[in-house]
Formats: C-alpha cells, sequence, structure tokens
C-alpha cells in the first residue's frame, strides 16, 4: 500500500524567464494559509501534463504536516493583486527530539521515509535531515524564480535551526527543475524509485 508521499518533488518553475515586470512578496506561512496552500499545490498538479513528474500530496498529509509543526510553507505574494503566486514547503522526516516508537504509526512510516536513509547517511545524521519537500508555482506567474527564491528563504532558516542535510528529489527527465536545484548548489547523491515505483534523482545539499 502506497501511502500519502512525503517529499512529493521540486518540478513547477520551469518557464523561461520572463520580462513583465511584477514584484512579489517572499513570507512564511501560517496555520491560517493551510488552505490557500493546499488549494494552490492541487490546482497547479491539475493542470500538469506530466503528472508523473510531480507526485502531488494529499491534502490531509499536507494539512497534518503543517499543523504539527513537522512542516514550513513559504508563500509568493504578487504584491499588486495580492494574489498566491507559488508555495514552497518543507518537511521534516520525524519529530525533532523525539524517540520513534512502533505505537506512532505514521511518524514511523516517516522515519523510514528519511531521504538520508536512501542515500547513505549513517542514523546519527538522520535528525539533521530536512526534505525539500513540494513546490509549485502558477503558471501565470512562472519565470520569476519564484521557486529558487523561496527555496533559498527556506534553506536559510533551516541553516539557523541546525539542520545539516537539505534533500529533495526530481524527475529525470524534468530537465529544468533539475538544472535549477543544480544551480542552487545540491548535487545528485542517487537514483531509484520512489513514491510508489516513479523514478528520482535524489539530490543533497550540506550546509556547513
Amino acid at each position: 500500500t502506497v501511502r500519502p508521499c512525503s517529499g512529493a518533488g521540486i518540478c513547477m518553475d520551469n518557464s523561461k524567464e520572463r520580462t513583465t515586470a511584477m514584484d512579489f512578496e517572499i513570507r512564511k506561512c501560517g496555520r491560517e494559509d493551510i488552505d490557500t496552500i493546499v488549494g494552490l499545490i492541487q490546482t497547479v498538479y491539475e493542470q500538469m501534463e506530466q503528472k508523473e513528474w510531480f507526485a502531488a500530496d494529499n491534502s490531509e498529509y499536507t494539512r497534518k504536516m503543517l499543523a504539527e509543526g513537522r512542516g514550513t510553507a513559504w508563500m509568493a505574494v504578487e504584491k499588486k493583486s495580492g494574489q498566491p503566486a507559488g508555495v514552497f514547503m518543507t518537511a521534516i522526516p520525524f519529530p525533532p527530539g523525539e524517540m520513534i516508537s512502533e505505537q506512532e504509526g505514521n511518524a514511523q512510516e516517516d522515519y523510514e521515509e528519511n531521504l538520508g536513509r536512501d542515500i547513505g547517511l549513517p542514523e546519527s545524521e538522520l535528525r539533521k535531515v530536512v526534505h525539500m519537500d513540494s513546490a509549485a508555482v502558477l503558471p501565470a506567474f512562472r519565470g520569476f524564480h519564484l521557486q529558487r527564491r523561496l527555496m533559498k528563504a527556506a534553506e536559510e532558516e533551516l541553516q539557523r535551526e541546525g539542520f545539516r542535510y537539505l534533500c529533495c528529489t526530481v524527475h529525470p527527465d524534468n530537465k529544468s527543475s533539475l538544472q535549477s536545484v543544480l544551480s542552487q548548489g545540491y548535487r545528485i547523491a542517487k537514483t531509484c524509485e520512489k513514491y510508489g515505483g516513479f523514478p528520482r534523482h535524489i539530490l543533497v545539499r550540506e550546509l556547513i
């Protein structure tokens, strides 16, 4: 049985650079933004032609991660209209500072899905792993490097919080997003099947 997957994938801002002037605010989301985040991710997914590039987390998973503080989201808002343009979400593979027991159900499954384990990190380092989980940018706002800007905002906070390994997944055929992530200092650590049999590059960036 395939559970609602964590680590949907980075793939949602692969258009050419835009020349039209737009100004965006990049801000950290609160719980009051959860409905907007869920709706934006679903809207983008439904419009995709290559749906296998993005294993969209179901709304229950997204709501749970954000409500429990095990996921954090950032949003790009177009300043003139106030319209949400894109979101980016991180996920902690299992609750920090807690031991995982067999009784904890989904938390145990999340622990086992830690991408650090996929790339061979020792158990002692797995608590320093965070998943750069999902990026989604609406078509009207692509080409403004919002994926890159959202990830950068997330990375700055994650570094302050003491995380060391930033892991994400990209479909091998998604050349634009792969190049975008590689240009931000990530490297391909492994290529394997994830999310119920879909091919993925697992990329990692180690913070110093």
